[in-house]
């Protein structure tokens, strides 16, 4: 083979799922093709056929104890072995012919696919291993013996593969990666570490580059295997192939190292569980080494050293669609601003706690602790103490941990501690550089670990990442939530568009295009009118829509529009004009009303304070309006003015629900409803002053995008309706949430309907009632703003604005995110700088968008802030003595 030995190496990976079919096979040769085309000679990594390591597996273990070799490999696929050591040799003898049989199937089936002639290597391969399962050694042999037998899937691959791109490419030399790679030894590792988890030699070598190019210009090698320095084959642990190409990128100084696998890339938390998770799609080493270390199964953790130290960079691309951009990881960046890149999760972990008085200040006491776990051949992984107790954590991944293991390690531990071992547990990490500064904007996530049983947590020297550890069952199911804090927060840098991509969701289906935003036809009327300073403008159709949105709610039987979310009269009157009925919070608020629609039946008018005075109650009263109560003072100390009064009560279920604490409005808390202790206390004064409670209520937050969560209430309420023989009206509160980004899903409201449904088929007395104050105008409200100044400072950007929190104080009040366009340039391509988007009041907390990607901003040109139709000219103020933005309305 003659080839230039100044064309770069491209070292491209393939895992089990990416070698098992003739289409995928097709893929791969058409990649190779499309590197060598660009001048590059490529070298091919390929794991087994998917599904073979596990077989292999199965031999090893039917032979012996499952637990001696269980935590080499994924414990799951021992189930339903059917025997062990312990069996008779019929049954092992059967359990070994049956998978015997199913590895010769597959690859017989995938050289059929190929249209190859049988393959004398590939027959060669499959005797070898009929004889390994025939010719089991004693336990003392049994890590060396199981290294040849799972070797065997990694080689018959490659040789399929070889044959396979030597008929379609014309030439493909095949490499034994046994040749090339070597373990390194590792003080005090244990017999299983030195046979199924190795470590290599990851340094380039000139003259083995030089060795390995004299093979040709298209390779193809197995990833997984390598050999220790007596010769014998051994492996680089589970999802060791990643770890294959790394070595043999550094060692042939190669352009770049790709992996190939049934994933895009590597994504902010694991998308198959949390679809709104966003592809990152640039990474440097250190952070992609922590996602990987710390429950990615996308990328070996392993894999990252070697590349690392040759500067040699990794590209992550899925097979199915190597259109898609991937996951580019290198050398760090310059000049990034702190941010969580993802939230991951690693399970089957064991904590141990260690606890004595004695610990305190005593020399040499973790020394004497950890030599117990070094005796045992136990790597540590997390490590939390105090002056009384050390607890650190064991993963199963990189330890031999059974039964027998953790009993042998107790009895030691006893003789200087109090002992107590917790399992299952799971890890879920935060990923990212400059965690420490981002603690003050995770409130979002210590409110959803608030109610959990977190055993420890750490935070890593290098500022990487943060950890808690809880009962493995949770973890799951917590995920989803974490992520979705971690996105509110914006501590996600969803702003970078070198750094996240899409999101899993809309990359498995981009042909779902989003509606487009009525403000976006409508964008030069809006520029003239911000022509005379800041403005809302509320488009009365789009509330129109959203208000017969909800009344084709069939299960709702009343919607009371929560006012306190847009006051504007011609808002008002659209809603009304569209069946709504009315909630207020105040005394004026109901004035208001009455003022616009004086004709109004006062049974749709519903006055739901919030330590009002007693007068308030009393306007509220001679109004014939429905009054809601959420305490027993107003019984206890005005009891002429409440005597014989029809009244609903507002219940506290005991927690609180939303997008940020300051709008949760339940739990002990909270300064909304009657605490359910003091239902019985209430009872009993309505009964003493002749009260009728006719309804009961319950609103826990805003912001709530769950259709599960007012079934849940409804039921509650249901429930507790049984102590209120006359309550025949269930209010549901409201906060129905209205996504904030493109990534965020909307409030599934057929699912909400059919749910309320079938439970008021269930509690056929009740009507039931919803406020969603914010959902009809939210999305029908804009603010209007100009750009005033452009300030460039340290590395950031910042751009101000003729109004701020003066106008719309949701940023600063609770965070809340809004979306931040250019109106004046809205076809203008992205600045490659984030800005910072200010107004011009006289607080540090005066900030609408924080890292917003905007076009390059000029001063005179518009800002259009979205979702501004709810909770904002209600709450704006003259402070700075500065005039908050006027209300205009388009029809």
């Amino acid at each position: 083979h003659v080839t230039n030995s100044q064309q770069p190496w491209m070292v491209l990976k393939f895992g089990g799922t990416s070698v098992s079919t003739a289409a995928r096979w097709a893929t791969i040769a058409r990649l190779a093709q499309q590197e060598r085309a660009l001048g590059s000679r490529v070298l091919i990594v390929v794991s087994a056929l998917s599904g073979i390591t596990d077989l292999l597996k199965r031999i090893t273990e039917v032979a012996f104890a499952p637990s001696v070799m269980l935590s080499a490999f994924d414990a799951s696929t021992c189930s339903g072995l059917g025997t062990n050591g312990t069996d008779n040799a019929d049954a092992t003898r059967d359990a070994v012919d049956r998978a015997l049989a199913l590895i010769e199937a597959r690859h017989a089936d995938l050289l059929a696919q190929l249209l190859l002639p049988e393959s004398a290597a590939l027959r060669g391969y499959l005797d070898q291993l009929r004889a390994l399962a025939q010719d089991r050694p004693n336990e003392s042999g049994i890590f060396a013996w199981s290294a040849e037998v799972l070797s065997l899937g990694e080689l018959m691959s490659s040789t399929l593969g070889a044959a396979y791109l030597q008929q379609q490419l014309g030439a493909c030399g095949w490499l034994d990666a046994r040749d090339w790679l070597r373990a390194t030894e590792v003080p005090h590792d244990s017999d299983w570490a030195r046979y199924l988890s190795v470590n290599c030699d990851s340094q380039a070598n000139p003259s083995a580059a030089q060795a390995i190019a004299k093979h040709g210009d298209l390779l193809i090698t197995q990833g997984f295997i390598a050999r220790s320095g007596a010769g014998q084959t051994v492996l680089l642990g589970r999802g060791g192939s990643d770890t294959s190409a790394s070595y043999f990128g550094a060692l042939l100084g190669a352009a770049q190292v790709q992996i190939w696998t049934d994933v895009p890339g590597m994504f902010s938390a694991n998308p198959r569980k949390v679809p709104s998770a966003r592809l990152l799609k640039r990474l440097d080493y250190d952070e992609a080494q922590e996602i990987a270390t710390t429950g990615a199964k996308v990328l070996h953790p392993r894999s990252l050293l070697p590349l690392r130290d040759a500067g040699v960079g990794l590209l992550i691309k899925d097979t199915q669609r190597p259109e898609l951009s991937g996951t580019l990881i290198g050398p760090r960046r310059t000049g990034q601003a702190p941010s969580v890149k993802a939230i991951s999760v690693r399970t089957g972990l064991t904590l141990v706690s260690m606890e004595s008085i004695g610990m305190w200040q005593q020399v040499g006491f973790l020394a004497d602790v950890f030599a117990h776990f070094k005796a045992h051949s136990l790597s540590v992984d997390l490590i939390g103490s105090s002056e009384t107790n050390v607890t650190i954590s064991l993963d199963p991944s990189e330890n031999l941990i059974n039964a027998d293991t953790l009993q042998a390690l107790c009895t030691d531990l006893v003789r200087v501690c109090r002992v107590k071992v917790i399992a299952p547990c799971a890890a879920i990490t935060l990923v990212g550089r400059g965690i420490r500064s981002l603690m003050h904007r995770l409130t979002g996530v210590w409110g959803a670990l608030g109610e959990e049983r977190v055993h420890l947590v750490t935070q890593s020297s290098n500022d990487l990442n943060l950890t808690f550890v809880l009962d493995e069952e949770r973890a799951e199911a917590l995920l989803p939530v974490l992520h979705a804090e971690l996105l509110r927060a914006r501590v996600l840098p969803v702003d970078d568009l070198e750094v996240l991509g899409p999101s899993w969701q809309d990359m498995l289906n981009p042909a779902v295009v989003a509606s487009v935003a009525w403000w976006k036809t409508r964008a030069a009327e809006l520029i003239a009118m911000a022509q005379s300073g800041p403005c809302y403008v509320y488009c009365l159709a789009e509330v129109a829509a959203r208000a017969l949105q909800l009344q084709a709610l069939s299960s709702v039987d009343e919607w009371f529009y929560a006012m306190k979310a847009n006051a504007c009269e011609p808002v008002l009157r659209t809603l009304e004009a569209n069946g709504f009925a009315f909630e207020c919070v105040s005394a004026a608020e109901l004035r208001h009303v009455l003022s616009l629609f004086p004709q109004i039946a006062r049974e749709r008018l519903l006055f739901t304070p919030n330590f009002a005075a007693q007068q308030e109650y009393r306007f509220a009263l001679d109004s014939a309006v429905a009054v809601t109560l959420d305490s027993v003072y107003p019984l206890e100390h005005w009891p002429e003015l409440l005597r014989g009064a029809r009244v609903h009560l507002r219940l506290d279920l005991g927690r609180g629900a939303g997008h940020h604490d300051k709008v949760k409005t339940g739990g002990e808390r909270s300064k909304f409803g009657l605490a359910l202790d003091d239902a019985a206390r209430f009872r009993e004064l309505a009964k003493c002053l002749k009260m009728q409670v006719i309804g009961l209520h319950c609103h826990l937050g805003s912001g709530i995008r769950d259709a599960a969560h007012w079934p849940r209430v409804y039921s509650e309420l249901a429930t507790l309706a049984t102590h209120f023989p006359q309550v025949r009206t269930l209010n549901l509160g409201g906060g129905l949430g209205v996504p904030s980004r493109s990534d965020e899903p909307p409030l599934d409201l057929a699912a909400l309907d059919q749910r309320l449904s079938e439970l008021k088929a269930m509690y056929p007395p009740f009507r039931v009632r919803m406020e969603p104050g914010r959902f009809p105008v939210a999305e029908a409200g804009v603010l209007l703003t100009k750009v005033t100044q452009i300030k460039s400072k340290g590395q950031g950007v910042f751009v101000g604005v003729d109004t701020g929190m003066n106008s719309l104080l949701r940023p600063a009040l609770y965070d809340a995110y809004h979306e931040i366009v250019n109106l004046s340039r809205l076809d203008a391509p992205l600045s490659s700088q984030p800005c910072t988007v200010v107004g011009p009041i006289c607080e540090s907390s005066d900030v609408l968008g924080v890292q917003r990607s905007l076009p390059a901003c000029e001063e005179g040109d518009v800002l259009l802030i979205a979702e501004a139709g709810a909770y904002g000219a209600v709450m704006a103020s003259h402070y700075n003595l500065r005039a908050p933005a006027r209300e205009l309305v388009l029809t």
